[in-house]
Parts: structure tokens; sequence; C-alpha cells
């Protein structure tokens, strides 16, 4: 597939026969004049949204590959000479790729008008606290909703579109015009407690999530049509950070890494992830919770470790198994992130897959641990709380200085087989998600589909894997008039 570099002249001209203004882009941040190259991206938006109708396809678009692929992530980054300190507090954009019969694909994305992004985008400026940039409130900060920038992941049920975000409530948006609703009350009893970013999908549609506040975990079950059909609170003393968790045939596991709040440090002004201190002579504590009974669980530890995403789980025997992906504890994650925000490249926090398994009855924890620096784990969606052998990622493969994956990795965990392909030095590369093929049966039978940022292009695209054959490289590729900033999770839903 050829990538003929395209000229500044010849990007800002795509832009405009896009109908988008090059001025959308807040491209004029001081900190960001020598920035590397594949940092551009971090820019982000000014808060105006995007479109782009009948993209430039190479490649042979896969006839069956019809759907439409959300996703979310942080937009929006600085207002006037104020830049926010984390990746996490931008404002979310939630993107909608809409790929029809006949290889036909158009993009759109929207800013999550969530009330702060409201208030913030008419002053001008920012009025309220950020998770990791200590703004002072020039507003009432009544509750979490208050904060919530809806900047993490996607859910679908029927026609209506979730934006979520780990600290406060679902958003919701319509599919076809990404216009913001308003805020998600699945009940009255659930009314203002968070509403995770991950949750998980069962193959008969099934919803299991959960969410964090003081200390007390809230579990969710939904059905396929949105309707709550079981809720919890559980006091286990949650950490202050809880991204992600796994489900099995028969429980819920969670991996609650030694994080404490320091709330001195916060009534001073700190930053919420400025007052999180980690205990590293600490355990993690491993909660597992009974499906079938969600207030029987137990508690297991094991050695401090911070996990922000899994892949799966499954129950065999006795025995729990969870696939996950383990990162640098949270104060090197931070600084490093601190870094690529002020436009500087930061050494690689290397995040690296591991398999646990837990003994139900003894307690006996036991782990099988890889090398290759991963993230973003994604399984068949067939599999989830299911058996499973294939796990997708990205990953870092023979990279230069350049910051960011540059790789797509295929781990099958049973046999340790492993298949990649490689970018180069010249992409970086987000989540893939993996798209079962219509009438398909066999884990694994589809497509890998995701995006990235072609660095020398300064243009995002879409691209598309027969998931079981990396090596071969892409099948085709969508490209974009425009640069997007980097985002986190998206979901594809076929028809």
């Amino acid at each position: 597939m050829t990538q003929a570099m395209l000229s500044r002249r010849q990007w800002l001209t795509g832009l405009v026969a896009a109908g988008v203004s090059p001025g959308a882009f807040a491209w004029g941040h001081d900190e960001f004049r020598s920035a590397a190259a594949e940092l551009q991206p971090f820019r982000g938006l000014d808060g105006r949204d995007l479109q782009a109708d009948s993209l430039v396809v190479e490649g042979r678009w896969p006839a069956g590959l019809v759907g439409r692929y959300f996703r979310n992530g942080p937009g929006l980054l600085q207002r006037g000479d104020r830049r926010y300190e984390h990746w996490f507090d931008g404002d979310g954009l939630l993107q909608c790729w809409t790929l029809a019969p006949g290889g036909r694909i158009s993009h759109q994305a929207r800013f999550v008008q969530t009330e702060k992004f409201r208030a913030e985008q008419g002053a001008g400026r920012f009025l309220l606290p950020a998770f990791g940039t200590a703004v002072p409130a020039q507003r009432p900060v009544r509750h979490a909703d208050s904060v919530n920038v809806a900047n993490t992941s996607v859910l679908l049920q029927g026609d209506q579109l979730y934006a979520l975000w780990e600290g406060g409530s679902a958003y919701e948006l319509d599919p076809a015009t990404l216009q913001t609703r308003g805020v998600k009350v699945w009940s009255e009893a659930l009314r203002g407690m968070p509403f995770s970013a991950h949750p998980k999908v069962e193959a008969d549609g099934t919803v299991w999530n959960f969410g964090t506040a003081g200390g007390r975990l809230a579990l969710y079950q939904l059905s396929a049509q949105g309707q709550v059909l079981r809720h919890a609170v559980l006091d286990v003393q949650a950490p202050p950070m809880l991204h992600d968790f796994a489900v099995s045939q028969r429980h819920l596991v969670f991996l609650m890494a030694p994080i404490t709040l320091d709330r001195h440090a916060l009534q001073a002004g700190a930053a919420m992830l400025a007052a999180m201190r980690w205990q590293a002579e600490q355990p993690t504590r491993v909660l597992v919770v009974d499906k079938a009974d969600v207030s029987r669980w137990k508690l297991f530890e094991m050695p401090a470790a911070h996990v922000f995403h899994f892949g799966n789980a499954w129950d065999e025997g006795g025995h729990l198994r969870v696939d996950y992906v383990q990162g640098v504890p949270l104060p090197e994650f931070n600084a490093a992130i601190g870094q690529l925000m002020q436009g500087r490249r930061a050494e690689r926090d290397v995040s690296t897959a591991r398999v646990l398994d837990i003994d139900l009855a003894t307690g006996r924890l036991t782990l099988a641990a890889r090398d290759e620096a991963v993230e973003f784990p994604v399984v068949d969606p067939r599999v989830v709380a299911q058996r499973h052998r294939l796990v997708w990622y990205p990953t870092a493969v023979d990279t230069s200085a350049r910051w960011g994956f540059n790789g797509l990795m295929r781990l099958d965990i049973e046999s340790s087989a492993r298949e990649r392909f490689s970018y180069g030095d010249d992409v970086v590369v987000e989540e893939h998600v993996m798209v079962p093929r219509p009438g398909s049966r066999g884990e694994g039978a589809g497509w890998l589909l995701g995006m990235g940022y072609d660095i020398r292009r300064e243009r995002s695209f879409l691209d598309v894997f027969d998931a079981q054959a990396l090596g071969a490289g892409p099948i085709a590729r969508a490209w974009l008039p425009y640069a997007v900033p980097y985002g986190f999770h998206g979901r594809f839903y076929a028809g």
C-alpha cells in the first residue's frame, strides 16, 4: 500500500474540501511549536466539530464490514493560554465512522455537550477542577457530574449512545447525529452514582458495569435493551482510581491497586490525581464477586500492581483465570503523561501482558507474564465472559526514540504463539477492535479495525486487517483529510 507523503498545502486543501476549517485545530500553543512530530495530536481541537464525507479508501474494503465504529477520547486540551497537565482531563470528543455498503466511508466528530463543556466554551477559559489539573472552581461543584468530561468510551443500546467516563454518569447522545441528549439516569436509586467507562457486554447482550465513590463499589447488571436487572453497592474500600474489571461465566473480578487519597492535599487545592498516594509496600487486593449473588464476594492479595485494562476472564473448574495488562506504578505513569502534555517525549512506560490464575478454594495466585510492550487488549466479542485463546493489542515493534505504539499483535494465550505487524516509525497506532465476520463462528474469524496517526502526512486514518493474518498488513485504509486527537476506546456495531 503506497503512502506518498502529502505536503502541508495539500493537507490544508483537503481540509477545506471536506468543509473543515484549519482554524478548528489548536495549533498555536507555544509549548508545541517544537514538539516531537508524533505528539502533535496532543494539541487538541478548539471545541468545534468535524465532518468529512466520501473518504479516500486505499485497498479494497471488505464487503461484509458494514456498520458504525464509535470512538471517544479527550479532544479539547487547552483554553486560551492554559493547557491541561494530564491527558485524562480533556473534554470528550465522540467520533463516528460510518462504513456503508460498497466501501463508502464517512466520519464525524462532535464534542459531548456536558455541563462543564458548555460553561467553559461560553467563557473561553477553564472554570472547573480537572482530574489531573488544579483549576480553581469558578462555578459550584455540586456533584461528580459538575466536572464530568465524558471522554473515555462508548456504549450503544438501541437508539441510545452513551459517552462514558469512570468518575460520573453516562451522557446520552443521538447515535445518528451525535447530538447530546443529557445525563443518563438508570434508576432513581442509582442517580449520581458513577457508571464506569468499561462495561462488559456478554454475547447475549447482557451488560455488567460498576462505579466507585467514597470507597463503595456500585454494581450494575443491564439487559440488552438497557433495563436495570440488578444493582448493588458493596463497601469494599475501593481505591480512588479503579478503571476496569473483568467478567467470567460466574464471577466479576477487580484488581484494586494500593492507591489512597490524601484529603488534606485535596482541601489545600491539589488536583485529585496529585492527591493520590501509591503505597508500594501494600498489596493489590483481588476482589472476586459471585454473579449469581453479588452479596457474596472474596478478597485475595497479590504484590502491588497497577492495571488499567483487562482482556477477559473465564472459569475453569475451581479456578478463575484473568488476562490483563500491567503497567508501571501510578507515579511513573503520571510523570510520563505530564511530559507528553508539554510536548516532550517521555520514556516508554512499558506495560506488559499477564494471565492470573486464582485458585478459589485455596486462595493461591499464580501469574504468567510476557515482556512485549502492549496495551488496550481486546478479545472477540463473542467470547466475553467465556473461555478464550486470542487477544489483540497495539504494541511497540523495533521502535526508535518516537513515542507511542507502532504495531499490532495477536497473542494465543494457550500456546504463547504471537503474530505482529509493524508500521515502522511513521505511524502511531491506537486501540483496534475485533469485528466478527458475518456468519462466522470461530474465535478470531473476522477483522481488526482501528485508528492510527500518520506522522509524515499529519493525518489520521482507519484501517482494517484480517484478524487472523496481521502479518499480511492492512487490507484497506480510509484517510481523513485532517488529524484527530489521540483517543481511548471504541466499539463497532454492525448494520
